[in-house]
């Protein structure tokens, strides 16, 4: 189970640049403009050696003045429902505003754990009118400025200590999920995996009610499916979908080995879709495409090959995924996508021997020396698979640091050429030998 950070706030005290520091990005738009953030924002932190999500709500909110405090109090009542711990941020420099207010309304019914964060505290008079904010109820104050960093070590550790724990399943299956924007037919795969035989579907016990296990087995194939797409939330809020649904995926994403992105073939591939894609490859993920309502589609305009090519185009640099046409509705090549799933399942773990590696690489390498820089000469002398829970490689030479991105993506080519890591991330190092 991912732990999930989510950061609440009314507009402009500085969210996103929290976020930016965070996930140390600069994806999330930064402005004085009000209501500015837009789009997705959710990135992958690591504090003391555990990784965790961010989440800026900022980029949820609808624009209009209007409609500007239901939302933003929508958004925190979904942070609550599925974050594991809620930044409350207000600003130092502003007086407690009734947007505060109304926030920390909310927050008081929330059972998950609130840290109220202080703001643009740049000096030490503002230090001092922090102390306001205590008015709130809900705890100890923490002091940052986003801007410097100054605090948030002191935040980040107070916070991991409120992380759960994952909880094994009760079976070591392979995990799949089904990601992808609304609509694009998750459901309906499910239901045709699923969907025929229910005594084939048991349900885990222990599992979080974030996401629901289904135990797969038949037709030669077991594993564990994870289902976010047929999750609606008990609460009466009204749902602001987008969001809801990034939340979730962001959790099957990183709950899973292998995920199944599916997308419309009718609107081809879309930048949410890619989003996904790269949050997915991120976290070291498998992945597969399914190309869903092939049916809708008019073969005589487009064909596969130019709808796999643009897609590729789209994704890369990696693009060594499977990419697979289906109409789910007509049952059509439901199945292909599982055996691709459990190929790129065994190419995640797939371990090569050094010697093999050894003797296929450095020929090549040899062949191709790594360009030389200010007269210094590479010698790449040695290549081990590291121990991971996806292929790791390292490349032992004499200057590592003259080894430019290029030439790394170049021995990438050559392990997948060699060695079938379809549609799984690869992580190459380069250690002084």
């Amino acid at each position: 189970m991912s732990n999930i950070v989510a950061i609440v706030g009314r507009p402009n005290v500085g969210k996103s640049t929290l976020y930016n520091r965070l996930t140390e990005t600069r994806k999330a738009i930064v402005d004085d403009v009000s209501g500015v953030t837009r789009d997705r924002h959710y990135g992958v932190a690591e504090w003391i050696g555990k990784s965790f999500t961010v989440i800026d709500t900022g980029g949820y909110v609808a624009h209009s003045e209007d409609v500007f405090e239901a939302a933003i109090r929508e958004q925190v009542l979904i942070a609550i429902e599925e974050a594991t711990v809620i930044l409350f941020m207000v600003d130092v420099t502003t007086h407690i505003t009734d947007l505060d207010d109304a926030i920390v309304d909310v927050l008081r019914r929330s059972k998950k754990p609130v840290f109220v964060v202080a703001n643009k505290v740049d000096n030490h008079k503002l230090l001092n009118d922090t102390h306001t904010f205590y008015s709130f109820g809900l705890g100890d104050i923490y002091p940052i400025s986003s801007m410097t960093g100054s605090g948030t070590g002191e935040l980040l550790d107070e916070v991991v200590k409120h992380f759960i724990e994952d909880e094994k399943d009760s079976i070591d299956l392979p995990k799949y999920a089904i990601v992808g924007r609304p609509n694009v037919g998750k459901s309906s795969l499910i239901n045709a995996l699923i969907g025929t035989d229910r005594n084939i579907v048991t349900p885990i016990s222990g599992t979080t009610r974030d996401s629901i296990h289904i135990h797969y087995n038949q037709f030669g194939h077991e594993f564990t499916l994870i289902d976010t797409a047929g999750l609606r939330k008990k609460t009466k809020v009204k749902e602001n979908i987008e969001f809801y649904s990034v939340m979730r995926t962001i959790k099957a994403i990183e709950e899973a080995d292998v995920n199944i992105l599916m997308i419309d073939a009718q609107d081809g591939i879309e930048s949410q879709d890619i989003n996904i894609f790269h949050l997915a490859e991120k976290n070291n993920k498998g992945i597969v495409i399914l190309v869903n309502k092939w049916d809708l589609i008019d073969k005589n305009t487009k064909t596969a090959k130019v709808i796999e090519d643009e897609i590729r185009q789209r994704l890369s640099p990696f693009t060594d995924v499977p990419i697979i046409f289906t109409s789910v509705i007509e049952k059509q090549r439901i199945f292909k996508a599982l055996e691709a799933a459990a190929k790129v399942y065994k190419n995640k773990y797939k371990k090569i021997p050094t010697s093999q590696l050894n003797e296929i690489l450095l020929p090549i390498i040899e062949h191709n020396p790594p360009p030389a820089i200010k007269g210094k000469y590479v010698k790449i002398k040695y290549i081990t698979q590291v121990g991971g829970k996806s292929p790791m490689f390292a490349f032992f030479c004499n200057l590592p640091q003259y080894i430019k991105e290029p030439y790394k993506r170049f021995l990438e080519n050559k392990l997948r050429a060699h060695f079938d890591f379809s549609g799984v991330p690869i992580q190459i190092f380069f250690r002084q030998k």
